[in-house]
């Protein structure tokens, strides 16, 4: 099956906002949200449920699932953003209508949770998302220069050979290219064995982590490594691991970067950290399921073809 690629966004676009995962606590981060999309010529659709709370979930799995659907139903939203990731995605998986979803394909904005959802995209619709800021988070206060940037062109330019990002040289590396998948490292791994795991073969797989102690981060690079995504992966980007610490100073510990290398170790293809893709201000916007080329020897990460149509 080809990949869905989505339309580009013009000014004065209908864009849609969702809240698959936590709550927003702060309702006024959705209104900012909001004002920040139409300052730049978007009209805004908020999804009925988005506000709402049940526990640490945004509404109910039923409610979550329903703004999903009748985003991607109405053919006059042509993008959708998620407010916030947090917890909960994973949770909406098995009550989604796939078929209405490839039917529509549109741009869809999010990371962190999130991630479970744009893989389960890829593997059930080919769906290229776009593993970037969200609307009650970057978009709701002082958005980074790089990370704005990085957005709009990746979602407005229909042009190949855009350069995503640049990390840490590896003179002498070999290059990979491949379909880029991956997002937050806690997510792959809770898909890892289900249904809605795609398959890393051939991919340049893009890991990122925030506040999860190292020996947490090391199983789940285990997990993945024994499942066979650092063998099958044509190469690997390591992002942001934001406050990745051990949360007892008096526990025994390991480097993270031990855990990273262990997991390098074990990839068949050139392996590249360093880059601006995760939790923190500055972040590169990575369109899920499009091919790239992942230049080891210069540390960049460069589309081989347009990340919309």
């Amino acid at each position: 099956m080809e990949a869905r690629i989505p339309r580009r966004l013009r000014k004065g676009d209908l864009l849609g906002i969702i809240c698959p995962a936590s709550p927003v606590a702060d309702a006024s981060r959705i209104e900012r949200g909001v004002r920040y999309l139409e300052s730049l010529g978007y009209r805004v659709r908020v999804g009925p449920n988005a506000a709402k709370s049940d526990g640490y979930l945004a509404g109910t799995d039923e409610e979550r699932a329903a703004d999903i659907h009748a985003m991607f139903a109405d053919r006059t939203v042509k993008g959708i953003f998620c407010a916030r990731g947090g917890y909960g995605t994973g949770r909406l998986l098995p009550l989604l209508d796939f078929r209405l979803i490839a039917r529509h394909p549109k741009i869809f904005v999010g990371y962190s949770d999130i991630t479970a959802l744009q893989l389960a995209l890829w593997k059930k619709c080919r769906l290229v998302t776009y593993h970037g800021p969200m609307s009650a988070v970057e978009m709701a206060g002082e958005i980074d220069p790089f990370t704005e940037e990085s957005l709009w062109r990746t979602l407005t330019s229909a042009a190949g050979g855009l350069s995503l990002a640049e990390g840490a040289a590896v003179p002498g590396a070999p290059q990979a290219r491949g379909r880029l998948l991956g997002g937050n490292l806690s997510l792959i791994a809770s898909i890892m064995g289900t249904p809605y795991q795609p398959d890393f073969r051939g991919t340049i797989l893009f890991i990122e982590e925030i506040g999860e102690d190292p020996y947490r981060v090391d199983r789940m690079l285990v997990q993945l490594a024994l499942a066979g995504a650092a063998r099958r992966a044509a190469g690997t980007v390591f992002g942001q691991f934001t406050a990745c610490v051990p949360r007892d100073a008096a526990a025994p510990t390991r480097p993270l970067g031990s855990s990273l290398a262990d997991f390098a170790a074990k990839a068949r293809g050139p392996v590249v950290g360093g880059f601006p893709v995760g939790h923190e201000r500055r972040m590169a916007t990575v369109p899920v399921g499009v091919r790239a080329l992942l230049d080891a020897g210069n540390g960049r990460l460069t589309l081989e073809e347009a990340p919309v149509a």
